[in-house]
């Protein structure tokens, strides 16, 4: 998966245009979809033995084919990249259809509509390599929204509560938090790649290191308000914190992807417009996510004193976020500004907890 992250931020940073956007949309959520679906297969069925490695082998020999055809997906290796998704999917149904077997009679008909709806991805994704480019990339935004829909509506509506079929684990929530560092390292890509594809200068550098800071605001935005924590255990509370990653991770790597216009453009009086919007509008889609994240934790209700203020407050630096876009400062104060923002909800989390842990005097 990193190398698909990577191959998919990678192409963004060439082309900082709506359609090289909904481009990097479409795959990247096709991609993360496909990661959901196999991390829950491996939580609920994996096992550590020569089949469960052969089928590993063989989803990471599909992947590899995928990784190869993302650079042109939008174009003239998008037929290639619906096909090995396709190949992907049906690899995946066969799986699940596979441990549906052992389910107990309860569960049999939620299986079968999951089975039935990765299958029925699959065969879309093959025919979307018979459309055009354009219509292509469309019908994989499509098929992205309705099989995440598809795969809500199976848990919320066809499984009781009470079967605890979709418990998230600590192992779970180690994969996701692990999954958005590897995205997260996206953001030290793109710096590299920017400072690498430009003659090292004082400036360049100031703005390729404050870069960087932002994107560990980024990390330190995730992980001290809403990462590596329990959501509440009911089946809406467990769906809105996995899907609450997917615009997240999508979120750091289109910011990953900016950030190498932002040190190739760091002599400019003001950032490309598509540049600022690109990294501003990430960094205020972190922020709501990580909230709407927080707001399925258990935590959410623990600490009503911390969260209510905080989510208040992040939606106001998301705002000002897109302010700073709309000015485009210079790339290094755009950065800066930048910092600034994503510090004010960190910092009140932090006083609040520091006040919060504090003695009683005596």
């Amino acid at each position: 998966m990193v190398v698909l992250v990577s191959q998919a931020a990678h192409h963004l940073a060439g082309k900082l245009t709506w359609r090289g956007l909904g481009e990097f949309c479409a795959v990247f959520a096709l991609v993360w979809i496909a990661w959901l679906n196999g991390s829950l297969h491996h939580e609920l069925h994996g096992r550590e033995d020569a089949r469960g490695r052969s089928t590993f082998l063989l989803q990471i020999v599909i992947l590899a084919a995928m990784g190869a055809f993302i650079p042109g997906a939008g174009g003239a290796h998008g037929a290639a990249f619906a096909v090995a998704a396709a190949v992907l999917f049906a690899v995946l149904a066969l799986l699940w259809l596979l441990a549906s077997r052992g389910d107990r009679p309860e569960y049999r008909f939620s299986s079968q509509l999951f089975v039935a709806g990765t299958a029925a991805c699959a065969v879309l994704l093959a025919v979307t390599a018979l459309l055009p480019a354009d219509a292509r990339v469309l019908a994989w935004g499509l098929i992205d929204a309705a099989y995440l829909a598809g795969f809500a509506a199976v848990f919320l509506r066809f499984i009781p509560e009470q079967a605890a079929v979709l418990t998230v684990t600590d192992s779970l929530i180690e994969r996701f938090g692990s999954f958005t560092i590897i995205v997260l390292g996206e953001t030290l890509t793109g710096v590299v790649a920017g400072l690498s594809a430009e003659p090292v200068s004082v400036m360049t550098l100031s703005v390729g290191l404050t870069a960087v800071v932002v994107g560990f605001g980024a990390w330190w935005t995730y992980f001290d308000l809403a990462g590596q924590r329990e959501p509440r255990t009911t089946y809406a509370a467990e769906m809105q914190w996995m899907f609450g990653h997917l615009p997240l991770t999508a979120a750091i790597a289109a910011m990953g992807a900016a950030m190498v216009s932002l040190v190739t453009h760091a002599h400019d009086g003001r950032t490309p417009a598509a540049t600022a919007w690109m990294l501003c509008a990430g960094t205020a889609v972190v922020i709501c996510a990580t909230m709407f994240l927080a707001a399925s934790l258990r935590d959410w209700e623990r600490d009503r004193d911390l969260y209510r203020p905080l989510a208040w407050t992040c939606g106001a630096v998301a705002a000002v976020c897109l302010g700073v876009a709309a000015v485009r400062p210079a790339p290094l104060l755009l950065c800066l500004a930048l910092i600034v923002l994503l510090a004010i909800p960190w910092a009140l989390a932090v006083r609040y907890r520091v006040v919060n842990t504090a003695e009683p005097a005596s």
